[in-house]
């Protein structure tokens, strides 16, 4: 707020009042996992509504949703990328000998190591590669 940074300062009072009312939802003080997760809920919403808004030709909010998203972003931790998603996903595989049909066990495995840190629908692709 001293910086002036009118837009961080909006962005973060949107992230903690999501934080607030997932508190209020649970009835109980979120523990640092749980408030990744709200701001992964909170990075996926943003860039829905940045690509709503580029597909309506609305750029001027389009751009707000753009900063919006870095500075959310610059709060998370690094992405993992695809070989190190690979990586985890054949160690799950090679532990549980799973097949094709254990396809929602190796999901699950994988999205419990890999959260907050890597995107579902990256971690999906992989899995169903890798699970011939």
């Amino acid at each position: 707020m001293k910086a002036g940074d009118k837009d961080k300062v909006s962005c973060l009072r949107m992230v903690m009042a999501a934080i607030k009312y997932r508190e209020v939802e649970l009835k109980m003080k979120l523990e640092d996992q749980e408030v990744l997760s709200v701001l992964g809920t909170q990075v996926k919403q943003v860039k829905e509504s940045y690509e709503q808004f580029t597909h309506g030709n609305r750029h001027d909010l389009a751009q707000r949703e753009k900063t919006n998203l870095n500075i959310l972003q610059s709060y998370l931790p690094k992405e993992l990328d695809e070989s190190e998603i690979a990586d985890i996903v054949k160690g799950i595989i090679s532990e549980s000998e799973a097949t094709k049909k254990d396809f929602g066990q190796v999901m699950r495995l994988s999205m419990a190591k890999t959260s907050g840190r890597a995107d579902g629908k990256k971690v999906n692709s992989i899995v169903a590669r890798l699970l011939k």
